[in-house]
């Protein structure tokens, strides 16, 4: 195995940690918070955000078809409101950022269902899971690690 570092500065986790509370707590919708989360985190094979918070959503009590679905979250029409629909497209392009940019219509989707400042926790929200998934993956953080 190749030489790796499990260690994370205490000030980057709490920095961190701080940005992930002020966005859920912006959004004010902890189900969505974590469909969010859990969907970044699918993208990016980050098992050890998946598992922490497939964990949590089911402790705020998030229907377990809602979380067995979120792979296929555009096809579970019935499952996901226009609203959570939107914030998942919305996750799905800020995580890939294949083109450089997120497209005008995913935008103005979630635009049409997200005044401003929820608009703006919830790309916060996205931004910092991705952060938290690449520093997981990146040190090869399994799941139920204490190391982080």
């Amino acid at each position: 195995m190749t030489a790796r570092t499990t260690h994370l500065d205490a000030g980057v986790r709490t920095a961190m940690r701080a940005l992930s509370a002020a966005a859920k707590k912006g959004l004010g919708d902890p189900g969505l918070a974590e469909l969010v989360q859990i969907r970044a985190s699918q993208l990016n094979h980050c098992a050890f955000c998946l598992d922490m918070h497939l964990k949590i959503a089911r402790e705020q009590g998030v229907e377990e078809d809602r979380i067995q679905l979120l792979t296929a979250w555009e096809e579970a029409e019935d499952v996901y409101s226009e609203r959570e629909r939107a914030a998942l497209a919305l996750t799905e392009a800020v995580t890939r950022l294949t083109d450089g940019f997120v497209p005008d219509a995913v935008y103005e989707r979630a635009a049409r269902h997200f005044d401003d400042a929820r608009l703006a926790h919830l790309i916060g929200l996205i931004t910092v899971i991705n952060g938290w998934n690449r520093l997981m993956v990146a040190r090869r953080i399994t799941p139920g690690s204490t190391q982080w």
